[in-house]
């Protein structure tokens, strides 16, 4: 049996690990992180198109709409080993359609141009950064207590920034953000892979963590996004 120490002197992953196609997991992996993406984009653009947008610029649905959309992300995760793949599946893409209509503002805040082009960046960087969390041979994982405890101080950073205002402190937050969620990338890439060649599912198992994996890199991305945003865009 493979350890996870084995894995991790791996240069690349092969096709298959104990009998799990680990590229096989892979793609439905992005492929359920892309479908999500698009929903998100599509939810977003009706929200703004109709008078959903009505809905969207109220701060009491927004605020629980945004609870809601903490609730889906822990369900998905804490339920992992109780709900099936078609449960799953629902909440993720009920979580993407949410986290679409919670976003509308967005195109409502930047220029079109700028939305296009931190999307753009944000696709490249997390491109680059997926591949090399899946590809390289030094282990991540001694990152991801650093990279959590910085998501956490940037938190707190930009709670501060709420009531102070600092133009210098949210430039610098904005730039802490894109790093970190770079550096997410790379580590939940890396850990996604690791994981997939040690787990013994097939079927509902593999289709959840497809779903699980896509969650965790969809968030990455959209925190990147969004940081990368509020770096470079221009507002109307």
């Amino acid at each position: 049996m493979n350890s996870m120490n084995d894995n991790r002197n791996l240069s690349y992953y092969p096709s298959a690990v104990g009998g799990v196609d680990i590229q096989s997991i892979m793609r439905a992996v992005y492929t359920w992180m892309v479908l999500g993406m698009l929903l998100t984009a599509g939810f977003a653009y009706i929200t703004v198109s109709t008078s959903l947008i009505n809905f969207a610029l109220n701060p009491i649905i927004l605020i629980v709409a945004m609870v809601a959309e903490i609730g889906l992300v822990m369900g998905i995760s804490w339920g992992f080993n109780k709900i099936s793949a078609g449960t799953a599946a629902m909440l993720f893409f009920v979580y993407a359609a949410l986290n679409g209509f919670t976003l509308s503002i967005i195109l409502l805040t930047f220029s079109l141009g700028s939305v296009f082009l931190a999307f753009v960046s944000t696709a490249a960087l997390f491109g680059a950064m997926s591949v090399i969390g899946y590809t390289t041979k030094i282990d991540l994982s001694k990152m991801g207590t650093f990279l959590m405890m910085g998501v956490i101080g940037l938190l707190i950073a930009m709670v501060i920034n709420i009531f102070v205002a600092s133009g210098p402190l949210d430039f610098i937050i904005s730039i802490a953000g894109v790093l970190i969620f770079t550096g997410l990338t790379a580590f939940d890439t890396q850990r996604i892979a690791r994981m997939a060649g040690q787990m013994n599912a097939q079927g509902d198992g593999a289709a959840k963590y497809g779903i699980f994996g896509a969650l965790r890199l969809y968030l990455d991305f959209i925190n990147m996004f969004l940081f990368m945003l509020r770096l470079f865009g221009r507002r109307r």
